[in-house]
């Protein structure tokens, strides 16, 4: 979520906005939301409900939730999905940046 954090202000710019779901307990992940100072939207997801309509991952052996990326656009539809292998496979900022401005172009 730090690199999200980082080019925050680029995503905002193609109109996009960010939303990070996490496994942790919504006094858990609202501290650590807090500590971090994350300029975008949160949600604390335990029961993994919200994961599981989009398709995210949860595999033990691997220390939980495998990362998704998903593009979303205002009418709700999926335009963009990335499932993770491990926890260090996460897009680049740029890829996603790139897949916007395309989408924008549309």
């Amino acid at each position: 979520m730090a690199q999200l954090r980082q080019e925050y202000d680029e995503f905002v710019k193609r109109g996009a906005e960010i939303i990070a779901i996490g496994p942790e307990s919504a006094q858990a992940f609202a501290e650590w939301w807090h500590e971090h100072r994350m300029p975008f939207v949160g949600l604390a997801d335990p029961d993994h409900s919200v994961s599981k309509l989009y398709g995210q991952q949860v595999k033990i052996l691997k220390l939980g939730r495998m990362p998704a990326q998903l593009i979303v656009d205002k009418n709700g539809m999926i335009r963009y999905k990335h499932y993770g292998n491990s926890m260090s496979d996460i897009p680049e900022n740029g890829d996603i940046l790139a897949i916007l401005d395309d989408l924008n172009r549309e």
